[in-house]
C-alpha cells in the first residue's frame, strides 16, 4: 500500500550513497540507484542491474546495505537469479490462499456455534449450553488469529516498531479487541461474544487482498508478458557455416557475433540477423503489429519474436541486457516506477489520513463513552476498519499500470510516468515531418505519360534502366515497378541494355534492344533513352515540357524519360504520408487541439504535406535551434504542447516541450530522451494513444472520487454507531475492489495466444516481497 512504500522509500533513501529509490505499489518492485565503490550501480527490485549515472554526494555503498535497510523496515528482498521470482512469487500465493481457506473455514463452523444464540430468547437457552458453544467458538477462531492474521499482525508490529501508522495498526486493533472482548466474555464475565465477526472480517479481508493483487497482476500485465518472452535457453551453432551442430547454452551467454538457431514455434532468445531460412515472425508484443513479419537473409530479428513457420539462423548483435527487448521492459519498469503528480497527490493524502482516522476514533470513543459505554469500543472499532486508505493509494497507480500495459500492445512505449497524465491535458500537437507524419523514405508519388506509352509500360521500363542504380530516386523507381519489373524481366536477359552509362548528378544513357517486348517494342525498341533530370532527358530531342506538366512538377523532385522522338513521361517523388496520418491529424483538430507542422524542410515540399493532411500552421525551413525556440515559444503563451518527431536531430524539442513521442526503435531506444516511443510508427497508434491518456485520468479522477467519497460517507455512519465492524470490514474491502475493477477497464481486450516461449532467465536482480 502507499504507507508501505513510503516506508521503503524513505527508509533506502536514508542509507548513504543512494542517489534515488522509488517504489511501486502496483508491481512490488523498487528502482534503486546508488553510488558502489567502483562504479554507480542500478538495480531494479525484480529488473535489471546495469550502469547508472554518478551519485554527486560521493558517498558509496552496497546492494547489501541497501536490502539491510529494506529488512529493517519490516519487508525482505532477495537477488533474483535466472527466474527466482516466480517460484518466491508462487510460494506467496499457495500460502495466501491457505490463509484465506482457513479463515473461510472457520467463519462457517462459527456462525454455526453462533445462530443458536441468535435465535435464542433471554433466558432461553441453559447456561451450560451457551458455555460450550462459546468456547467451541473460541476453538475454531483462534487458528484465525494464530495463522491467518498473522500478516495484519506483522505489518502492524512493524508498524509501531517503526512509530508509523500504518493500514494493518486499525486492521490489528479491531481483530484484538473484538477477539479479547469475546475471551473475556467466555471466561471472565459472561456476555455476548463476536467470534463470527472476527473470523468473517479477516476472511473478508484476505478475500478482498487476494482479489485485489491478483487484479493489479493482471494491470501490470503488460510488462510481465514482455519480461517472460525472451527464453532462457539458446542453441548456438559453434562452428557455422560448416556444421549445423546446435550447443544448449544460457540466453544470457550469448554474445554479439554467435550464430544461433531458432526453431519453428520458438522465440529469438536474442536480437539478430537472419544469415539463413526464410520465415515468419510474430511480434505483436513488441510492436503492435498482429500480421506476422516476413523474415529473409539480410532482415533483422528482435529478441523475442516468435518464429511461426521454418527455421531460422541468425547472427546476434546484441543479447541480455543490451537485446532491444530488455531495454524496453527496462523502459516500462521506470515508467511504472515513475510518480506522476496524480500519484504524489493521493500518497501524500492517505499518509495525512491515517493519522486523522486514528484521531476520529479515540475521540468517537470517547463521546459514545458518555453516552452509551457498552457501544463505545464497537464504535471505534468500526471507525478503524471501515475507513481505509488504500483505495486512494490505488486510484491512480492501478490505472496508470493497466493503461501502460493497454498501449504496450500497440507498439506505443510509456517511458515516462508522467506522460500519460500530461498527453491528456496536451492541446497543442507539434509535428515532425520527415519520419514522423512521412515515411522517411522517397517514393513515386505520380507517374505522367507524355508520349505513346501508358503509365505500367512507363514504370516497367524506367524500373528496368534503374534497376542497378543506388540513387534513392532511382531505388524508388525501383521499387515501384518491382511487381511489373519482375514479370517483364523474366523475358528480358542482362544484355538487353546495350551502352548503358550513368551520368552522376544527371541520370542514366542506354540503348534497349528490338524485339524485347511487344508494348516496348512497338514504342521504343532500338532507341537511346535517358532517364533523370529534366534537362538531361532533353538533350536527346531539344523539346520543352508540355506547359501543363511543368505546372505540375514544379517544386517537386522529378525524374523525366525520353528517347531521340520526344518525351515518354515524368515521374514526380517525394516523402509519402503515412497511412494514417491525416485520421489522426483529423481527430486531434476535431478535439480542440492545434496542430502544427514543424520541419526543415523547403516552403514548398511543407506546404503539399500540410494541405495534404490538413494542417493550417506550417513552420518551414527550421533549424533544431529554431524549433526549440518555437516550442519555446508556444509554452510561454500557455500551451500545453506534445511534440512528435523521429527522435534524431529532434532531441532538443523533444526534452522542451511537455511531453514528447519519439518514432521509431531499435538501437535508439537506449538513447531516448522522449517520454513516449511509437514503436509501430503507425499514426493510428498515437491517435489510440491520445484516447487512452484520458481514459486514464478520467479513471483516476473517477477512483479518486469514489474513495474520497466513500469514507465521507462511512466514517459518519461508523461514528453513530450505523456501521457495525463487519459490515465495516466489507466495506473497506469493497471500496478498494471497486478502485482496481475500474482501473482494470483500461486493459485491453485479450488476444489470441500464441505459442509460449520459454520462462525468461532474469540477470542479476531483486525481488521484494
Amino acid at each position: 500500500c502507499a504507507a508501505c512504500t513510503q516506508l521503503i522509500e524513505l527508509r533506502v533513501a536514508a542509507v548513504p550513497g543512494v542517489a534515488s529509490v522509488s517504489v511501486s505499489p502496483v508491481t512490488h518492485r523498487a528502482r534503486v540507484r546508488w553510488r558502489g565503490q567502483s562504479a554507480t550501480a542500478e538495480a531494479a527490485i525484480a529488473g535489471r542491474v546495469t550502469a547508472g549515472p554518478e551519485n554527486s554526494a560521493g558517498t558509496t555503498t552496497t546492494l547489501q546495505h541497501i536490502t539491510g535497510a529494506i529488512a529493517r523496515a519490516g519487508y525482505r528482498a532477495w537477488p533474483v537469479i535466472a527466474g527466482m521470482e516466480s517460484p518466491l512469487r508462487r510460494r506467496a500465493q499457495r500460502l495466501a490462499l491457505w490463509r484465506l481457506f482457513v479463515a473461510g473455514f472457520s467463519m462457517m463452523q462459527v456462525m454455526m456455534y453462533a445462530f443458536p444464540a441468535y435465535l435464542a430468547s433471554d433466558g432461553e437457552m441453559p447456561a451450560d449450553i451457551d458455555a460450550l458453544l462459546k468456547i467451541a467458538s473460541f476453538v475454531l477462531t483462534a487458528p484465525v488469529l494464530l495463522f491467518s492474521a498473522v500478516p495484519f499482525f506483522r505489518g502492524a508490529w512493524r508498524d509501531a516498531q517503526l512509530r508509523r501508522i500504518g493500514m494493518d495498526v486499525p486492521v490489528t486493533i479491531g481483530i484484538l479487541a473484538t477477539f479479547g472482548a469475546s475471551v473475556w466474555a467466555t471466561f471472565v464475565t459472561p456476555g455476548p461474544v463476536y467470534y463470527d465477526s472476527v473470523s468473517m472480517f479477516v476472511f473478508l479481508l484476505l478475500g478482498g487482498r487476494t482479489l485485489e493483487s491478483r487484479a493489479r497482476a493482471r494491470a501490470a500485465g503488460a510488462v510481465e508478458a514482455l519480461a517472460h518472452m525472451q527464453p532462457a535457453r539458446a542453441e548456438r551453432l559453434d562452428a557455422w557455416p560448416h556444421s549445423m551442430a546446435a550447443t544448449d547454452v544460457p540466453a544470457e551467454a550469448l554474445c554479439a557475433g554467435d550464430h544461433i538457431l531458432v526453431r519453428t514455434g520458438a522465440a529469438a532468445p536474442a536480437d539478430g540477423i537472419v544469415v539463413k531460412g526464410e520465415s515468419l515472425n510474430d511480434e505483436a508484443l513488441l510492436t503492435g503489429e498482429s500480421r506476422p513479419v516476413t523474415k529473409a537473409p539480410g532482415a533483422a530479428v528482435t529478441g523475442g519474436a516468435i518464429n511461426l513457420s521454418a527455421p531460422l539462423v541468425l547472427r546476434v548483435t546484441a543479447a541480455g541486457a543490451d537485446a532491444q527487448l530488455s531495454t524496453i521492459v527496462r523502459l516500462m519498469e521506470r515508467a511504472a516506477l515513475d510518480k506522476p503528480a496524480l500519484v504524489q497527490l493521493a500518497d501524500r493524502y492517505a499518509g495525512v489520513f491515517l493519522s486523522g482516522v486514528l484521531v476520529l476514533a479515540v475521540g468517537a470513543a470517547a463521546v459514545w463513552a458518555t453516552i452509551d459505554p457498552a457501544r463505545a469500543l464497537w464504535i471505534a472499532v468500526a471507525i478503524l476498519i471501515v475507513t481505509c486508505p488504500c483505495a486512494l493509494s490505488l486510484a491512480a497507480p492501478v490505472a496508470l499500470s493497466a493503461a501502460v500495459g493497454n498501449l504496450a500492445q500497440r507498439g506505443v512505449l510509456v517511458v515516462r510516468g508522467h506522460a500519460l497524465e500530461t498527453l491528456a491535458r496536451a492541446n497543442h500537437f507539434v509535428f515532425d515531418k520527415t519520419g514522423t507524419l512521412t515515411t522517411g523514405r522517397m517514393q513515386v508519388l505520380d507517374v505522367m505519360p507524355l508520349g505513346r506509352m501508358g503509365r505500367d509500360e512507363l514504370l516497367r521500363l524506367a524500373g528496368r534502366l534503374e534497376e542497378a542504380a543506388v540513387h534513392p530516386v532511382a531505388q524508388a523507381l525501383a521499387m515501384a515497378a518491382a511487381p511489373l519489373v519482375k514479370n517483364f524481366a523474366t523475358a528480358i536477359p542482362a544484355e538487353a541494355l546495350s551502352h548503358y552509362r550513368e551520368v552522376p548528378g544527371s541520370g542514366i544513357e542506354a540503348n534497349i534492344n528490338d524485339n524485347l517486348d511487344e508494348n516496348i517494342d512497338e514504342n521504343c525498341g532500338g532507341a537511346r533513352l535517358r532517364i533523370g533530370t529534366v534537362a538531361f532527358a532533353r538533350e536527346l530531342h531539344g523539346q520543352p515540357l508540355p506547359p501543363d506538366a511543368a505546372a505540375r512538377i514544379a517544386g517537386r523532385t522529378v525524374a523525366a524519360l525520353a528517347d531521340e522522338h520526344g518525351w515518354l513521361g515524368v515521374f514526380t517523388f517525394g516523402d509519402g504520408v503515412r497511412d494514417g496520418a491525416r485520421e489522426l491529424i483529423t481527430s486531434l483538430i476535431a478535439a480542440g487541439s492545434k496542430v502544427t507542422l514543424l520541419t526543415g524542410d523547403n516552403t514548398q515540399i511543407a506546404a503539399r504535406v500540410a494541405a495534404e493532411l490538413g494542417i493550417a500552421d506550417v513552420r518551414a525551413g527550421a533549424s533544431p535551434d529554431d524549433k526549440h525556440k518555437i516550442v519555446a515559444a508556444l509554452q510561454r503563451a500557455g500551451a500545453v504542447v506534445a511534440m512528435i518527431g523521429d527522435g534524431v536531430n529532434d532531441a532538443p524539442v523533444l526534452a522542451q516541450a511537455h511531453v514528447s513521442v519519439a518514432i521509431g526503435s531499435g538501437a535508439p531506444l537506449a538513447q531516448t530522451r522522449a517520454d513516449m516511443v511509437l514503436m509501430s510508427a503507425r499514426p493510428a497508434d498515437l491517435a489510440h494513444a491520445v484516447v487512452v491518456a484520458k481514459r486514464t485520468v478520467a479513471v483516476v479522477r473517477q477512483n479518486i472520487a469514489w474513495a474520497a467519497g466513500y469514507n465521507l460517507i462511512a466514517i459518519p455512519l461508523a461514528a453513530a454507531g450505523v456501521i457495525t465492524p463487519w459490515m465495516a470490514a466489507l466495506g473497506m474491502t469493497a471500496s478498494s475492489l471497486v478502485v482496481v475493477c475500474n482501473s482494470l477497464r483500461l486493459t485491453p481486450r485479450r488476444k489470441k495466444s500464441m505459442p509460449a516461449p520459454a520462462p525468461v532467465a532474469t540477470p542479476i536482480a531483486v525481488a521484494a516481497a
